[in-house]
C-alpha cells in the first residue's frame, strides 16, 4: 500500500520552505518537491544585479533572521545563501528534480505524479510555486515578423550582450526601470511605457519606506477580509539614483510602441524606428496546469481560493500568491505569516478527516 503523507508541498522556494518550517514545527509528515536542482525558488533564475528592495531586518524567514548589517539590501547572491541555509538549518525535507505534471484527487486523497514517473499520495497539499515560470507578454501586432531579440526579464542576466545595441525595456515596473538604467550604461536603451514610471522614495525621515509601511499595518492588512486581493505596488523604489538617471534620459522613456516592423517599432505618432533587441519587464501569471483536472482553477486557470485556502478543492492551500492575505505576501517578510495561517488551516483539516475517519 502507498504511503499517504499528511502534507506535500509543491515549490521548495521561500513560500515551501517557510511551509516547511511550521508543518515541522507542528510534527506533521511531509515532503516539498522542487522542480529544480537547488532550494532557492526562482531566485537563481533572476538577473545577475537584482537588489531585494527591503532591507535585511524586515526580509527574513520564519526562525532564522538574516546576519549581518540590518539595514542593508541584500543581492540575489546573498537571497540564495540564506535559503540553502536555512533548509540546513531545520533539514527541511526537499526533494530536487521532481517538478509536477499532475495532480489527482479521489475521496480525500491527492495522487501527484511528477515529471520523473514517481507518484505520491497525500491528504492535503500547498501550492507554494509562486509565478515565476509563467512569463507573460503581450501580444503585440507584428511580433511574428521582427528580426530582432524578443526576450521576457526572466531571460535577462546583464547587459554584455546589448553593449552598443538599441535595446526597449517594456514596463514601468521595479524591474523595467533597474533593468533599463543598467543597459543605459552600455547601450542605447529606452523604456517603453504605457504611463510614466511613478517614484517613491526608498528613504523618509531618514527611515526605510518598509519602516512606515509596517508601523501603519499597511503591509500586512488583511485585504482579504474585504473580499479582494492586496493592491499590487504601482510605483518603483528609488534606492537613491533611479529617479535621477531616469530624469537624466538614461533610459528615457516613451510612449507604449504599437506594432512591430521586420526591423523594429513602430512607436504612437507612426514613426518607425529600427531596434535590435525588445525586453519585456511585464511580469508574471501563475501556472497550475496540473490543478487543471481537479477543479481548482477558473476559467482564466487562476486559483480558486480566498486568503490562500482552495475554495472549490478541500484540502488544497496556497502560500506564496501575490496579494493572497496581504500586500507582501509574495516576499521573503510576507511568506512566514501566510505559511503559518495556512498550517492552522491544514490541521483543522486533517482533524476532520481523522474524525471521519474513526
Amino acid at each position: 500500500m502507498a504511503e499517504v503523507w499528511d502534507t506535500i508541498v509543491i515549490g521548495g522556494g521561500q513560500a515551501g520552505l517557510a511551509s516547511g518550517f511550521h508543518l515541522s514545527r507542528n510534527r506533521l509528515k511531509f515532503m516539498i518537491l522542487e522542480a529544480s536542482d537547488q532550494p532557492a525558488g526562482s531566485w537563481p533564475q533572476y538577473y545577475d544585479s537584482l537588489k531585494l528592495f527591503s532591507p535585511a531586518r524586515f526580509s527574513s524567514l520564519p526562525g532564522m533572521k538574516i546576519q549581518g548589517d540590518p539595514d542593508r539590501y541584500l543581492r540575489k547572491e546573498e537571497v540564495i545563501r540564506y535559503l540553502q541555509d536555512y533548509r540546513e538549518k531545520y533539514q527541511l525535507p526537499v526533494r530536487l528534480n521532481k517538478r509536477v505534471v499532475s495532480v489527482e484527487k479521489s475521496g480525500d486523497v491527492f495522487t501527484v505524479h511528477t515529471m520523473t514517473g514517481d507518484m505520491y499520495q497525500t491528504r492535503t497539499m500547498i501550492n507554494a510555486t509562486g509565478s515565476f515560470h509563467n512569463p507573460y507578454t503581450p501580444v503585440i501586432q507584428g511580433r511574428t515578423e521582427f528580426k530582432g531579440a524578443i526576450m521576457h526579464s526572466s531571460e535577462y542576466r546583464n547587459p554584455d550582450r546589448f553593449r552598443n545595441k538599441r535595446v526597449l525595456v517594456v514596463g514601468r515596473g521595479n524591474s523595467a526601470v533597474q533593468i533599463g538604467v543598467e543597459l543605459a550604461e552600455v547601450s542605447n536603451a529606452s523604456l517603453a511605457v504605457l504611463q510614466p514610471v511613478q517614484f517613491v522614495k526608498q528613504r523618509i525621515l531618514g527611515l526605510d519606506l518598509h519602516v512606515w509601511i509596517k508601523a501603519i499595518g499597511f503591509d500586512t492588512f488583511p485585504f482579504w477580509r474585504l473580499g479582494k486581493s492586496a493592491p499590487s505596488p504601482s510605483n518603483v523604489i528609488d534606492l537613491g539614483f533611479y529617479r535621477e538617471r531616469i530624469q537624466a534620459g538614461k533610459p528615457d522613456q516613451r510612449p507604449m510602441f504599437t506594432s512591430f516592423y521586420a526591423d523594429g517599432v513602430v512607436w504612437s505618432d507612426g514613426t518607425k524606428e529600427p531596434i535590435d533587441s525588445v525586453i519585456y519587464a511585464t511580469g508574471y501569471r501563475p501556472d497550475l496546469s496540473y490543478f487543471s483536472g481537479i477543479g481548482a482553477l477558473d476559467s482564466a486557470e487562476r486559483p480558486l481560493q480566498v486568503a490562500g485556502v482552495s475554495s472549490s478543492v478541500p484540502g488544497l492551500y496556497y502560500v506564496g500568491l501575490e496579494g493572497q492575505r496581504s500586500f507582501a505576501s509574495a516576499t521573503l517578510r510576507g511568506v512566514g505569516p501566510d505559511a503559518n495561517y495556512i498550517v492552522r488551516k491544514l490541521r483543522l483539516h486533517l482533524r476532520s478527516l481523522s474524525k471521519k475517519s474513526n
